[in-house]
């Protein structure tokens, strides 16, 4: 059960807002036709602050930057961190990997335009939920010069999309819009390994924090168990925030006051990682 004293600082966490600049629907990419945009949120104050860069989920083909990851905003908003939203491309009409290198493109652009937005360009965070996990996951591991962070959070997102086709006994629809593939076999199994996170596991990635409930019923629990696991035994740095009997997304996790620990937990793990 969760305490009185964590219910108190979750509702200090979420009601009690530091003040902070919001701007909406700034480019910070062209992709052939799509224009790629973000809103932001800026402390007030000299900073530079620590960041992050939130990817929303949907499936890889629905939402958008203001759909399935405002819960996070007061909680960063409090915590005195710049944080950007982010749009990219999405399936079917972009497969994979447009989606990822959308979020490699946002990564460079706060980079590059660090001082506008008061960013520490050495405490960038990257932090997806969901379809978005997977995106945060998979460009956090590479974790490539240009688009280099300190950190990431994963919420429910896939590692391993192999794993998942053989713990599910099917490759998803929207999983197929995405990778442009429609089953596991031996010619598309490349294509999944390709798009899976796990394959890129080493030691010298980010830390990784990853936060999971254990009813998932669309992304099963055992993906963050076994990312965590692969990743310790590399060298890499990984923690496993388990949501007991949380379902997929936040939004439920959020009429649950109980299953509320984990926003605290990730600033409290935010604040050590990118100290």
């Amino acid at each position: 059960m969760i305490s009185m004293l964590t219910r108190l600082s979750l509702a200090l966490l979420v009601c009690t807002f530091a003040q902070a600049d919001m701007r909406k629907d700034i480019e910070y990419a062209k992709a052939g036709n799509a224009s790629l945009t973000f809103d932001v949120s800026v402390p007030e104050g000299p900073g530079p602050f620590p960041t992050a860069i939130l990817i929303h989920g949907g499936g890889f083909v629905r939402g958008d930057k203001q759909m399935y990851v405002p819960p996070l905003f007061p909680v960063l908003t409090k915590a005195n961190f710049t944080w950007f939203t982010i749009n990219y491309r999405m399936a079917p009409q972009y497969k994979f990997p447009a989606a990822t290198d959308d979020v490699e493109r946002a990564i460079q652009f706060v980079r590059g335009h660090a001082r506008q937005y008061k960013v520490d360009v050495n405490r960038i965070a990257l932090i997806g939920e969901s379809a978005g996990g997977q995106m945060a996951s998979y460009v956090g591991a590479q974790n490539k010069p240009a688009s280099q962070v300190a950190a990431v959070v994963v919420l429910y997102g896939v590692h391993d999309f192999v794993s998942r086709v053989v713990s599910q006994g099917k490759l998803l629809d929207t999983s197929q819009a995405y990778l442009g593939v429609k089953e596991l076999d031996a010619d598309t199994a490349p294509v999944l390994i390709k798009a899976s996170p796990v394959a890129y596991v080493r030691k010298g990635m980010p830390p990784f924090l990853l936060i999971h409930g254990t009813r998932d019923q669309q992304v099963p629990y055992e993906q963050s168990v076994e990312m965590c696991a692969k990743m310790r035994l590399a060298g890499a740095s990984c923690d496993l925030y388990t949501v007991r009997e949380g379902g997929h997304g936040m939004g439920g996790w959020d009429r649950v006051p109980e299953l509320q620990g984990y926003k605290l937990y990730m600033i409290d793990w935010l604040k050590k990682i990118l100290n």
